[in-house]
């Protein structure tokens, strides 16, 4: 009941905050699209519909209003510094709990002067995470969206988080399809759960096909998320067919910008042990890799978003480590245990660029 009464409460609060009479944003052809792993942004309610209670008060977590309220503001400082003053066009988020906890972030705290709107499905991971699309109203008009279920064929018992996909207008001349995961994680060992993600990746490729198909292979495609794999990886640089940005040719219908970290400006996106890796990938389409005349991927601006405030040492490995909210059961305080990534599309209304 609390929570009913406190996402009332930030829903009207958005309404209030509206500028309806600016339909674009300062950079109305500029469009950052960015994705984040918040690390198990819980609501520190007890949900008797949910079997996983750990981030509660009650919870082996002890997960209190507070240390919500000090992850949240932790969270919206970093998005808010990705979008160095201009709204994000498209933010994929993974591992939130549900509305009430994205609603917390988005209109209750200065990221609500960007006129953001959330796109959520419940899910049925075991842990309660769902993935979710947060989209600037200034600088797109949604049409549709729906989610994608992955099925396990040999588990009928199966359950992982959806893929959700979304299908906006970009005001201007485009359509543009968005999909955002967050593949099964490695947990019980990288060999022992690479067909999971496998199964992941057919599920994707099978959608995508599809869209292709529909639109004569010129679709406006943007995948983003947490694929528990590298750029490498079978799952997606065969399966999903997405092709390394320094590989690809014109025939290529996937392209993974992900791949060179020299040019994303870090060395991964999460810390094991003593290594980092790029888990957290953006992959567009053929058509906004190559086309300039309308939207297309501004060329050299995919990035590993790592600002120094979410860093601390570490001291078992060297290095930085990210600054985490729970080590174990250990509380922290921190961000999230993953970097954001971000990508720029751009709109050329006069058709002046040049080809790659």
């Amino acid at each position: 009941m609390i929570r009913k009464i406190i996402l009332l409460i930030s829903l009207f609060a958005v309404y209030q905050h509206l500028d309806i009479s600016n339909l674009y944003s300062q950079n109305e052809n500029i469009f950052r699209v960015a994705f984040w792993n918040l690390e198990n942004f819980y609501d520190p309610f007890v949900d008797s519909t949910r079997v996983y209670n750990e981030y509660t008060e009650s919870g082996g977590q002890k997960w209190t209003m507070q240390r919500f309220y000090k992850k949240r503001n932790n969270l919206y400082k970093v998005i808010l510094s990705l979008t160095e003053g201009d709204p994000l066009a498209i933010l994929g988020l993974c591992e939130i709990e549900n509305t009430f906890v994205t609603s917390m972030l988005f209109y209750e705290t200065p990221l609500r002067k960007h006129n953001y709107r959330i796109i959520h499905y419940e899910g049925d991971d075991r842990r309660g995470i769902d993935v979710a699309i947060i989209y600037s109203i200034d600088k797109l008009q949604l049409i549709s969206s729906e989610v994608v279920k992955i099925r396990n064929p040999d588990d009928k018992y199966f359950k992982t988080r959806d893929i959700l996909y979304a299908k906006f207008y970009d005001r201007i001349s485009d359509t543009l399809h968005c999909f955002v995961n967050h593949w099964p994680s490695r947990y019980g060992g990288e060999k022992e759960t690479i067909h999971l993600r496998n199964i992941a990746a057919k599920c994707l490729k099978n959608k995508i096909d599809s869209l292709n198909l529909l639109c004569n292979n010129k679709a406006n495609i943007v995948i983003m998320g947490d694929f528990n794999d590298t750029p490498y990886d079978n799952s997606i640089s065969n399966i999903l067919n997405a092709k390394p940005s320094q590989d690809a040719s014109e025939h290529d219908k996937l392209i993974n910008l992900f791949d060179d970290n020299k040019i994303l400006g870090f060395d991964g996106t999460l810390k094991h042990l003593h290594k980092w890796q790029t888990f957290d990938q953006i992959i567009i389409s053929n058509n906004l890799f190559y086309n300039c005349k309308s939207l297309h991927y501004e060329n050299n601006s995919a990035r590993i978003f790592h600002p120094d405030f979410i860093f601390v040492d570490d001291e078992k490995y060297g290095g930085k480590k990210l600054f985490r909210t729970y080590i174990g059961p250990k509380y922290q305080g921190g961000y999230s245990d993953h970097l954001p990534v971000y990508v720029d599309l751009k709109n050329n209304l006069d058709s002046s660029c040049k080809f790659r």
